[in-house]
């Protein structure tokens, strides 16, 4: 077909990986895109667990992976790799997602080649520049260089017109993470998580994350009151995929393990998570996507993290903010294991993220502003 809009899609973290495949779908199912994927793997193996799961075949890998790896080595690697690939394939649109360093350099490398930046999930905002650290710097650096902004909801819209973004290169879109979770949630293959079956069935369990750079510091205290969930009269199970950081990993096993409740586990793959929230009472986490996606099934998150980047579940009522301090975890936790009013209320408020239709949004409205195409119906 002539005149084809060629974009590239750029991700390489399991976050953006998972919240870019409906985009990477969507892209694809448009006769009038040429898409070309380009993957940094900045997190190699969770990486291509979701290359297979969703299907996806990159066009370039710059595998700029190494261990421990900080913020600066993550951004020169994506910088210097991103280059040749933009020479040789002359996208006219390169999309990025959210507030990773590998999407804010590899905006920075389009930027540099002078190629127009879309951002997904745009507009988010704690409006403290150190919580979290790094990501809410990467965003609005992402968004300075963006020429088109995918906000999820019209609070992240606002946030941008704030900013002083034009009004017209701000699409609400919905959230992809939905369209990613409700897509895998309704696969009849959906596996069974790692060792769930060591769990007693008769007693609740809690699905944690923990991995922030933020709580680097606080994980001991963390990890701390874990413990003491563990040990709260209705014994819950805590069923944490603990993230391989240096930071996290040694100090997670030192406190917790060998103790009863707590269960330990390699890190797991997307679908495994997805079906592990599924099976659970409440999730713990410091992460993003889980605050969208565990409401999607009726489960409470209690976000352990100072400050959030989606106060729109705050008011909907599907996250609590708890902060990382050991007696907020715990007391937040015995609420949700004693308190079934306060269950209901957070398992039973409506999710304010998405659909299930944002990636389709996206790839209309690019053809839209850049063909002539008819625009999308926002997100509402």
């Amino acid at each position: 077909m002539a005149n084809r809009l060629r974009i590239m899609s750029v991700f390489g973290t399991r976050p953006d990986t998972i919240k870019m495949a409906p985009v990477v779908a969507a892209l694809r199912a448009r006769p009038e895109i040429d898409h070309v994927v380009c993957v940094t793997a900045q997190h190699r193996k969770m990486l291509d667990d979701l290359l297979m799961l969703f299907s996806i075949t990159p066009d370039y890998d710059l595998d700029v992976m190494t261990d421990d790896q900080s913020l600066t080595e993550i951004t020169t690697r994506v910088l210097a790799r991103m280059e040749p690939v933009l020479n040789e394939s002359h996208p006219e649109v390169v999309l990025v997602h959210g507030d990773t360093t590998t999407s804010t350099a590899a905006a920075l490398a389009a930027f540099y080649q002078q190629i127009p930046v879309g951002h997904v999930e745009a507009g988010l905002r704690t409006n403290d520049p150190w919580l979290p650290y790094p990501e809410e710097m990467n965003r609005r650096l992402t968004s300075t260089i963006a020429s088109y902004h995918f906000a999820p909801t019209t609070l992240a819209r606002d946030h941008l017109l704030r900013e002083h973004v034009a009004s017209e290169d701000v699409a609400v879109t919905g959230n992809t993470v939905i369209d990613a979770f409700l897509a895998t949630a309704a696969r009849e293959d959906l596996p069974s998580p790692p060792r769930w079956s060591e769990l007693d069935g008769e007693r609740p369990t809690i699905v944690v994350t923990a991995h922030r750079r933020e709580n680097h510091a606080h994980m001991p205290e963390i990890c701390e009151a874990l413990r003491a969930i563990a040990e709260l009269p209705d014994r819950p199970q805590l069923y944490w995929p603990v993230h391989p950081s240096p930071r996290v990993a040694p100090v997670a096993h030192d406190v917790l393990d060998g103790v009863d409740g707590v269960l330990l586990v390699d890190p797991i793959d997307y679908a495994e998570m997805v079906a592990a929230v599924r099976a659970s009472q409440f999730v713990l986490t410091d992460s993003g996507g889980l605050q969208e996606e565990a409401p999607c099934l009726g489960k409470p998150v209690l976000v352990m993290r100072e400050e959030t980047e989606r106060p729109e579940g705050i008011r909907a009522g599907t996250l609590r903010l708890i902060g990382h301090d050991r007696g907020w975890i715990v007391e937040a936790a015995r609420e949700l294991l004693e308190d079934s009013a306060a269950y209901t209320r957070m398992a039973q408020s409506a999710n304010p993220y998405g659909d299930g239709r944002a990636a389709a949004r996206i790839a209309a409205w690019l053809l839209a502003r850049l063909r002539g195409a008819a625009y999308p119906e926002p997100f509402a």
